[in-house]
Formats: structure tokens, C-alpha cells, sequence
């Protein structure tokens, strides 16, 4: 039986959807990961990356689809380094700060939905940033919630985030 989102998405519509997965995860993605999140069949994801790639190659765009050992991924192209730099603070990674603006946009936030949404790596990032204070940590039976701390208000300049949704 055919999945009903599958028949209604067109090949552009799903390289569309795989650039929006990929934006989202903000890490490589296996093709079969990308599948599951997706909800359509391997081939069409297979096409869907093929003319996704070709389509950032002939963009004048500063952003790339790459792949690594790790599966597929969308990034920042290596000419842009300096602008990362002015705009990231440089005592946290840019992993570090998507996971950041994900429990604060989500905040507060389980952390294990935030381990769905950025994966495993999450967990190494979620205790740099309570360490440098930027989110608390706070045990709700088995599972962990995590918030934006006043320090983050601080530091990004940040009063309402409700002004940034």
C-alpha cells in the first residue's frame, strides 16, 4: 500500500522537503534517516538528493549540500568563514548554538525531544551549555527539561523571543 503523502509530493516538492529535513536536523543525515523523517520511498529520496545537488551547484548560493561518512548534509560554504566568525560567538560551536536556538525557541524543552530533533551530539552540547550557563537543567521524573537562562537573555541582547517566532 502506497503512503498517501508519497503519491501527493512531487519530485521538486521532495527535494524541497529533504533541504527543509536537512536544514532542520542541522547535521548529515543518512539517506535512510532521511526516508523515515520524510515519510517517502528510498528511490524518490535518492532522486530528490540527486537534483537537490545539482541544484545548489548551479545556485549562486551560500549555502551546499554535502555528503559525508555520516550521511547527507546542508552547510554554509567555505567562503563564508569570516561572516561565522563575526557572527557566532567564537567560545561556542556552531552546534552548540543550534541547540541553544532550539530549546529556546522551544522553551522550555524535554530533553528528549531535543535529542530527536539535533541527535546524539545534543547531549555533549546540552552540558556545555549549562556549564557556560546559557540553559538550566531540570529533572522532571525520568526525564530531563532544559530552559533558557537570564544569562542568554544577557548575553544575545534577547528580552522576548516571542518577537523572533
Amino acid at each position: 500500500m502506497t503512503n498517501i503523502s508519497q503519491t501527493n509530493i512531487s519530485q521538486t516538492n521532495i527535494s524541497q522537503r529533504i533541504e527543509a529535513i536537512l536544514y532542520l536536523k542541522g547535521q548529515p543525515m543518512t539517506i535512510d534517516e532521511i526516508v523515515t523523517v520524510s515519510e517517502c520511498d528510498r528511490g524518490a529520496i535518492e532522486d530528490g538528493l540527486v537534483d537537490l545537488i545539482a541544484d545548489y551547484a548551479h545556485r549562486d548560493s551560500a549555502l551546499e549540500i554535502i555528503e559525508t561518512d555520516e550521511g547527507f548534509g546542508l552547510r554554509l560554504k567555505s567562503g563564508f568563514t569570516d561572516l561565522v566568525q563575526k557572527m557566532i560567538p567564537t567560545d561556542l560551536g556552531r552546534g552548540a548554538l543550534r541547540t541553544l536556538a532550539a530549546i529556546a525557541l522551544h522553551n522550555p524543552m524535554s530533553q528528549a525531544d531535543l535529542i530527536q530533533l539535533r541527535g546524539s551530539s545534543a547531549y555533549l552540547q546540552v552540558q556545555e551549555l549549562v556549564d557556560r550557563g546559557f540553559i538550566q537543567k531540570h529533572r522532571d521524573g525520568r526525564s530531563f527539561y532544559l530552559e533558557i537562562t537570564n544569562k542568554f537573555h544577557q548575553y544575545f541582547e534577547i528580552d522576548d523571543l516571542s518577537k523572533l517566532a
